[in-house]
């Protein structure tokens, strides 16, 4: 009875305290969300992002319409495929023209994993050739239970076509991770090429700006765009009254890239 009437009779204390209280909690919450946010991110974490960012359905479509001599709209469709045993992601990637999707004329398959720490890169993403790749035509779009078996995919994983090594964007640039093949690149035939580098920009909208080209012995451009790489956005940027996919199909020098 005696805390009672004191606590009545003391409505200031009992203010103060309760404002003690709700300062101690906001200073706590703003630690905690502080320690989050300056959280140091994990080689994991960046290739779980690149991973992630990777993934999706991504047309071409506004590229092609601003430059249809230099462009055509491609759609760009990746998905989990597998994870390997040191927890790497196999992604499976393919990209075909947007008004014949179920026909892909490239097939990949990406594995993404962190840079070992020696190295100067946060992310390295490797391409490889798909053994029985006819098999995996449209595999994003069937449902799971149609898909081959993780453990399948990975014993389908075959030649290693190229590594691009990737590292995080510095702050104030559009991008969250660039980067390229070694200059000297990967061996490539394709129409007189004998070798060809890869560059790839993520941006933070979602964007992805691929860049492919072939070189022969001089050093000469043989195949590729010239102007720039190719812009893919996600899909629902891109609709599907593209009056630039009715453009004639060309022979695409992807068979082995």
């Amino acid at each position: 009875m005696t805390t009672g009437t004191g606590t009545s009779s003391n409505p200031k204390g009992w203010s103060r305290a309760r404002g003690l209280v709700l300062k101690t909690l906001v200073l706590a919450g703003g630690a905690l969300l502080l320690k989050r946010l300056t959280k140091s991110t994990t080689r994991w974490d960046h290739a779980r992002i690149v991973a992630e960012s990777l993934s999706g359905v991504k047309f071409s479509r506004d590229q092609a319409s601003r430059d249809p001599d230099n462009y055509f709209n491609l759609r760009m469709l990746t998905c989990p495929a597998a994870e390997m045993v040191e927890a790497s992601k196999v992604l499976y990637f393919e990209q075909a023209f947007w008004r014949t999707p179920q026909k892909p004329f490239r097939q990949r398959f990406y594995m993404v994993k962190p840079c070992q720490k020696e190295m100067k890169c946060d992310v390295e993403l490797s391409s490889y050739a798909i053994r029985e790749a006819e098999e995996y035509k449209n595999f994003c779009d069937r449902p799971k239970d149609q898909r081959p078996l993780p453990e399948e995919v990975i014993g389908d994983i075959g030649e290693h076509l190229t590594t691009i090594y990737l590292n995080r964007c510095d702050r104030g640039k559009r991008c969250l991770y660039e980067g390229s093949t070694p200059p000297a690149g990967f061996p490539n035939s394709w129409n007189g090429a004998t070798y060809y580098t890869s560059e790839l920009s993520i941006l933070k909208n979602g964007q992805i700006h691929s860049w492919d080209r072939g070189y022969d012995d001089d050093g000469k451009q043989v195949w590729g765009v010239k102007e720039g790489p190719y812009e893919f956005k996600p899909a629902a940027s891109s609709s599907f009254d593209d009056i630039y996919s009715l453009i004639p199909l060309p022979q695409f020098p992807w068979s082995k890239e």
